[in-house]
């Protein structure tokens, strides 16, 4: 999934256009996936945590977000807590995300994947 950074027009009548950036779809699902009991981060690769570090820009960390039309479909990768059921913290954060989404932006999410990429072991006794 390529990431977009368009506009997308939610509404256009006669009082005016809503439209809504591309990447704040992004930052609402990474919002609603940290949200998750269990979901100790989103992944990234070193390069994406480095720019993070140095501007301040994380939230669209481990999101990749396909539009298409008012269908959106997200790639999502997290890390999770060690001990957490990984089935039922991925069930969680789609419908999480899924929920989230279609009520903030009036999108139909086609599809949230998620990706396990590490057990967080902090905390850990």
């Amino acid at each position: 999934m390529a990431e977009n950074t368009k506009m997308i027009t939610l509404r256009k009548d006669g009082v005016g256009t809503v439209k809504l950036d591309a990447d704040l779809v992004t930052v609402i699902a990474a919002l609603a996936a940290t949200e998750v009991d269990g979901v100790s981060s989103m992944a990234g690769k070193l390069t994406h945590e480095f720019i993070q570090r140095m501007s301040g820009r994380s939230l669209s960390q481990g999101v990749k977000t396909q539009i298409d039309g008012n269908e959106v479909s997200f790639d999502l990768s997290v890390n999770v807590d060690f001990g957490r059921s990984i089935t039922e913290v991925s069930k969680e954060i789609q419908e999480r995300v899924k929920n989230t989404v279609e009520t903030m932006t009036g999108l139909t999410v086609r599809e949230v994947a998620v990706r396990i990429a590490d057990v967080d072991l902090q905390g850990r006794a």
